[in-house]
């Protein structure tokens, strides 16, 4: 476990990182430009100027380059993703689709101390710029390079605002935190991850979405998401609560722990039961006749399937029961990571490569169809500037010459009321 002494200060502006990426891309251009400047000197044939084309192996040259700037994966550590509901300890607020305050950060600061009990590596990393204070430390902390209140005030926005924007601030060097703990990578076991309470700003927000394939990229990584077990006593808020893990699992493509807290208030068996017979969560809902109770009824059936492959854990932050088995579902999950998830996760990655690739042969195949075309001879690009000048040109002398001939028009008729008044008045 790293010491306080360890914690990073990452600044907004951009890195070292693109640098060497901008160079190459640098590098490709001048070499194209002196393609082009030897070809129109020479005037080769078509044959000759397909053949320097392809000299240059572009193509080629990215696809390897993008796999050697690849990131090695690492198999250790294990990142451990946290997300809850936002509140406070001892406070139960009552709330129509979902329960507040599910001890997210208490059960944070539980696996804290646990590791450091048990003699386990760990790291801790905390992602929530509007929090006050943390009962534990962290090694890196958003909190130390974004300051909320300044974002609030800078941009007028309010608090979830100033949060996401926060956090969209903070993901634009995350590549600086991933080297942090790769260099550590060898030292560590778990990577602690404390989100912010606003549920939705994490999981359904672009920069949680860098944030969480940036460690899946690189690192085993898991979802704990985080239940108030005496408030999920309620069929309705448990269903509310099955639907927010339904959603961050497909959102994610993670796996998913499932963790039932306060397992010292009320115990959790009650919520395996319904999740494997949802007959017996059909009977919890005879009471209840209401549209609300309908819908749940059928979307117990729905999630029937989703159940089956979701990982399920009792804790208590209080006490400590359940972090054992935290820790034995946290390193299935990551077996499960290795065989499943991190194959699928090469495939998109594959599948994006090969669809840049595509568009880079398409515009190679394009430039190479222009050269053949023109020659090597120079070409002179039409903007469409002159033919717009002169269209207007046309427009304002056609309005001139409407103009004078509505003018004479009206001299004329004025020319004819004055005879007739000569005429009338005349003696």
């Amino acid at each position: 476990m790293a010491g306080d002494g360890d914690r990073r200060r990452l600044p907004v502006a951009a890195g070292g990182s693109q640098r060497q990426t901008v160079g190459v891309n640098v590098f490709t251009r001048l070499l194209l430009f002196h393609l082009v400047l030897s070809v129109m000197r020479a005037k080769p044939g078509a044959e000759d100027i397909t053949q320097s084309i392809r000299q240059l192996n572009i193509g080629e040259t990215s696809s390897a380059g993008a796999g050697t700037s690849t990131i090695l994966f690492k198999r250790k550590p294990v990142i451990i993703i946290v997300v809850g509901m936002a509140g406070k300890r001892n406070t139960v607020i009552k709330c129509l689709l979902a329960p507040v305050g599910s001890g997210k950060t208490t059960l944070l600061h539980r696996l804290v101390g646990h590791t450091l009990s048990s003699n386990i590596r760990g790291y801790v990393l905390n992602l929530d710029p509007a929090v006050m204070s943390l009962p534990f430390g962290a090694n890196i902390d958003i909190r130390d390079t974004v300051k909320y209140k300044e974002v609030m005030k800078e941009f007028n926005l309010g608090p979830n605002g100033g949060i996401l924007t926060s956090l969209n601030l903070f993901s634009t060097k995350f590549d600086e935190v991933i080297s942090v703990i790769e260099k550590r990578a060898d030292q560590l076991d778990y990577v602690l991850v404390d989100t912010p309470g606003q549920i939705e700003i994490f999981t359904w927000s672009a920069s949680g979405a860098i944030i969480t394939e940036a460690f899946a990229s690189t690192f085993p990584t898991v979802i704990a998401y985080v239940v108030d077990t005496p408030r999920s006593a309620n069929p309705s808020t448990f269903m509310s609560n099955m639907l927010y893990a339904c959603s961050i699992v497909y959102k994610t493509r993670l796996p998913l722990i499932l963790t039932f807290n306060k397992i010292d208030v009320a115990r959790h068996e009650f919520a395996l039961e319904w999740m494997q017979d949802f007959e017996a969560f059909h009977a919890a809902l005879e009471s209840d006749t209401s549209y609300t109770s309908t819908l749940t009824r059928t979307l117990s059936l729905m999630l029937d399937e989703f159940y089956k492959n979701l990982k399920t854990v009792g804790v208590s932050a209080r006490d400590g029961e359940g972090v054992h088995s935290f820790f034995k579902a946290v390193e299935a999950s990551a077996e499960e990571y290795m065989e499943s998830y991190k194959i699928d996760l090469d495939k998109r990655r594959a599948e994006k490569e090969s669809l840049e690739e595509e568009r880079r042969r398409a515009n190679m195949e394009r430039f190479r169809k222009d050269m053949e075309k023109t020659g090597g001879e120079t070409v002179v690009l039409s903007t469409g500037l002159k033919k717009k000048e002169g269209e207007d040109k046309i427009e304002a002398e056609e309005e001139e010459e409407e103009d004078f001939e509505i003018t004479s028009d009206m001299e004329e008729e004025d020319d004819d009321g004055e005879d007739e008044e000569v005429a009338r008045f005349s003696f």
